[in-house]
């Protein structure tokens, strides 16, 4: 459906969940992939049962996005033989508590890996995109930036900033001809959410009645990542079962 053969993807917290389904969709669309993750085990499962098109490359880097040292030396190796084509900053984390009992640490190490971390590897991309004049760049934030959350604070707050993060780019690059888009889950099946209590509170706010898989964000990313979205730029889009019209 999409033409993203040979597109050069770098797809952040990509050992399970949405990360995962993300590996998988663009693999299907037969682009070259770049699993960026801390959990290496998982990756390199991921990597194995993915059947490789023609000369479709697909490979795993372990990176501690929080850690910008870090993550400017893994993008220097991948874009020396590489242009990177499409950024998907998905990496994400929790710790959540309420903000009067809420550790430093635990305020610190979200808004690191969350807000950080796709600052730091949006920035270790967009030069090389601006000189090719091309580029996507989509990031996975939440619908929990929009309402926010008790007991979530620190997780509101970085995909908040993410979406801000969005739109400000958006508008510094678009005369590069380079698109940056926001997607905002809901509940979502994964492993984040499996252990929910009161699941049957949540849907009754979902409109649809269900929560969404993993699928559902990795098919809008692969729209947006592909020329039918050219068009779109700076918008942060809600899949969540109508959770927040």
């Amino acid at each position: 459906m999409y033409n993203l053969k040979n597109k050069n993807v770098v797809i952040t917290g990509a050992s399970k969940g949405i990360g995962e389904s993300l590996v998988r969709k663009f693999a299907k669309y037969k682009a070259n992939i770049y699993l960026i993750s801390r959990d290496v085990t998982r990756m390199e499962k991921i990597v194995s049962n993915i059947t490789k098109k023609n000369n479709q490359k697909i490979s795993y880097i372990s990176l501690d996005i929080s850690k910008e040292d870090d993550v400017n030396l893994t993008f220097k190796k991948i874009t020396k033989n590489v242009s990177v084509d499409i950024l998907i900053n998905n990496a994400g984390i929790t710790a959540d508590n309420l903000l009067l009992t809420m550790k430093s640490n635990q305020w610190h190490d979200v808004i690191n890996t969350n807000l950080n971390g796709c600052y730091y590897c949006s920035k270790a991309v967009i030069k090389g995109m601006i000189k090719q004049k091309s580029g996507k760049i989509i990031n996975i934030s939440s619908i929990i930036g929009i309402t926010g959350n008790k007991g979530q604070a620190n997780y509101a707050a970085s995909k908040s900033g993410i979406l801000g993060l969005t739109k400000s780019l958006a508008k510094e690059v678009a005369s590069r001809n380079i698109t940056v888009n926001a997607i905002n889950p809901g509940y979502i099946k994964t492993e984040m959410t499996k252990d929910l209590n009161n699941k049957d509170k949540f849907l009754d706010n979902i409109p649809l009645q269900r929560f969404g898989l993993p699928d559902d964000i990795a098919n809008l990313a692969c729209f947006l990542a592909s020329d039918e979205a050219s068009y779109i730029t700076g918008q942060a889009i809600n899949i969540d079962g109508g959770m927040v019209m």
